[in-house]
């Protein structure tokens, strides 16, 4: 099949953040015109203000009132906030918010119709972002219920070349992550990011570590029961519908080990312990991908940076590379759903013993 150059939205993150700074280091490589259709939501202003800001090279950006205008070799952009929104570097304000806001929205609304074919969404900050209709801890959880169909539900896989690592629990207080540790939803996500590995990472038959809760793995129930209760029956269900899965592992022996290296995937019980070692390993290359919707959304590993906004010295790598995971996501999920496109009917058959006649049931009477 030939391959198909694919337009990419990109929102503006917390304005007074370090996403516009990534977002134009890394469209700055004229290599990335020939890879996709890029198409900023946000400011031509407020991204003015940051290239002429942080020093950057000059980007001419093609503005446009909707993404079906946009054009396949040029770095488009729609505004979607107001020419007096203010800005302010590093500064964390309910302007910024709405800002954030305005664009996620507008850039969903367009995915949702397909007039762009990936989100790849920057930085936000979860506090200032909140409002009436913005009632949710992450991207990840708005996404799931504006792009859901209400019983998909969206599961969370921070990426790179070497580790893919998923979480049961996202954003969930420590007090309360036990709770969320049930059979049903371990196994639940187990068969979503199986699914995932194969469909967006194209890793037939993937191997999955399954982390456990507790120290020590429990230690057999004297230091936790929910690796006996809960965990355990989880990977045996799904080991029992034919996915590699293998654990509960103590997370410590299994990082400090590099353990990790012998899976496709890492499953960890809640945020910290599968991002803390994630982004020790992925330095500035980590990339958030939002698995279990018929969507495709990533997001650089990083937050809004506001302690370096508007000084020109942080890295668009993490960026660049959700750009590319996007792209890539996008080109395997359409080669695996052509390779998997009609299947061929299983023949059962059954020999007449009496008569020795072959009969094919999988026909019927028309």
């Amino acid at each position: 099949m030939a391959e198909h150059k694919y337009k990419i939205g990109i929102t503006q993150g917390d304005i007074n953040g370090i996403g516009y700074e990534v977002i134009l280091k890394a469209l700055e490589d004229s290599r990335m015109l020939e890879l996709c259709i890029p198409v900023i939501y946000g400011s031509a202003k407020i991204a003015a203000f940051y290239r002429k800001n942080a020093n950057l090279q000059p980007l001419n950006l093609n503005q446009i009132s909707d993404a079906q205008q946009a054009k396949p070799d040029q770095y488009n952009i729609i505004n979607v906030v107001g020419e007096n929104t203010k800005v302010e570097p590093g500064v964390d304000s309910r302007e910024a918010g709405e800002a954030a806001f305005a664009a996620l929205e507008r850039a969903v609304a367009d995915l949702r119709n397909g007039e762009i074919d990936a989100l790849v969404t920057a930085p936000i900050n979860k506090h200032n972002i909140q409002s009436q209709q913005f009632t949710f801890p992450g991207h990840t959880e708005y996404l799931e219920s504006s792009l859901g169909n209400g019983s998909d539900k969206a599961l969370m896989i921070l990426c790179n070349d070497t580790v893919r690592v998923a979480l049961v629990t996202i954003h969930t207080p420590i007090a309360k992550v036990a709770e969320g540790v049930t059979r049903e939803a371990v196994a639940d996500k187990i068969k979503a990011f199986n699914l995932s590995l194969e469909r967006d990472f194209g890793r037939p038959h993937p191997r999955i570590a399954v982390l456990a809760l507790n120290p020590h793995s429990g230690e057999d129930g004297m230091l936790g029961t929910e690796e006996k209760e809960q965990i355990t029956p989880a990977i045996e269900e799904a080991s029992e519908q034919k996915i590699n899965c293998f654990g509960p592992y103590a997370a410590d022996g299994f990082w400090g080990s590099g353990m990790f290296k012998k899976f496709d995937g890492v499953l960890a019980m809640y945020h910290d312990q599968g991002l803390a070692p994630f982004k020790t390993l992925a330095m500035d290359a980590g990339v958030n991908f939002t698995a279990g919707l018929d969507y495709v959304r990533t997001s650089p590993d990083h937050g809004t940076g506001y302690d370096i906004a508007g000084q020109g010295i942080a890295s668009e790598e993490s960026m660049r590379q959700a750009i590319y995971t996007a792209i890539d996501v996008l080109r395997r999920r359409r080669n695996h759903d052509y390779a998997h496109r009609n299947p061929l009917r299983k023949q059962y058959v059954e020999r007449n013993k009496k008569d020795n006649v072959v009969l094919d049931l999988t026909k019927t009477d028309e």
